[in-house]
């Protein structure tokens, strides 16, 4: 199985940029994207051969969830038992083996002027997760907006207290691992560096690999012996981010 996660910063935007080719292409079984900023019926899209679970934000033209999947769900939830649902940062859905949950976490924003609510939301996030974790392994996708470690920017010295690389967002990253979850990628290459997901539109920083790793796939502890790999797939453009492909053998 093939689970493929896309920031894609705008679904109108980069559909004008190969996206309907990387998608045929990628023939993943489940595809999340986020940051879709658009309501269902805004965009031109088809996808083919997929079942499309959209969860927009009230706000027009802001964050946004989709889940595009082969096989239909036995069950969707948005939201977190009632909460966070309408900026529409989350779309779990249940398969027989597992939960996926798509996330587009908060940004803390300048100044971490948003640290409040993101902890918040990280909070509720944790004890979300574990709940399903008691049903089923549960497989987390999606931007979550932090650099764990500092192997996961290529300056951290520099960004440290910055949003997406303070010390608040990195500790409930690691709260969130302590409760019997793998940040996937790092635990199958544990030393490998200068592997990112997002890169500044400014200074070239792409093409200079100046980057941030903030996409993940988490995965439940008990599932991490099922997966056979986590690929970066820094040659599909079209967003200041790029795709993560997890393989699993189900």
């Amino acid at each position: 199985m093939r689970i493929t996660t896309f920031n894609v910063n705008g679904l109108r935007a980069v559909l004008t940029k190969g996206f309907a080719d990387f998608l045929e292409r990628e023939n993943a079984d489940i595809v999340c994207l986020q940051e879709i900023k658009c309501l269902e019926g805004q965009a031109d899209f088809s996808a083919p051969g997929y079942t499309q679970i959209w969860n927009s934000a009230e706000k027009k033209g802001y964050s946004g969830t989709l889940t595009l999947t082969q096989e239909k769900p036995r069950s969707i939830f948005f939201g977190m038992d009632g909460k966070h649902s309408d900026e529409g940062r989350l779309i779990t859905a249940e398969y027989p083996d597992f939960y996926l949950v798509n996330c587009y976490t908060p940004n803390a924003q300048p100044e971490l002027k948003r640290i409040g609510y993101r902890l918040e939301f990280e909070r509720d996030l944790r004890a979300y997760l574990s709940k399903l974790d008691r049903t089923k392994p549960v497989i987390l996708c999606g931007d979550l907006n932090v650099a764990h470690e500092e192997i996961d920017l290529k300056h951290p010295k520099e960004n440290r207290g910055s949003a997406g690389f303070s010390d608040e967002e990195r500790g409930a990253m690691s709260d969130l691992l302590s409760c019997g979850f793998s940040d996937a990628f790092r635990a199958l290459y544990p030393d490998l560096r200068d592997a990112y997901t997002w890169w500044s539109y400014r200074a070239r920083a792409r093409e200079n690999n100046v980057g941030w790793r903030i996409d993940y796939f988490i995965v439940s502890d008990r599932l991490m012996e099922k997966v056979r790999d986590v690929e970066i797939l820094t040659g599909v453009f079209g967003s200041d981010h790029c795709p993560l492909r997890l393989t699993l053998d189900l």
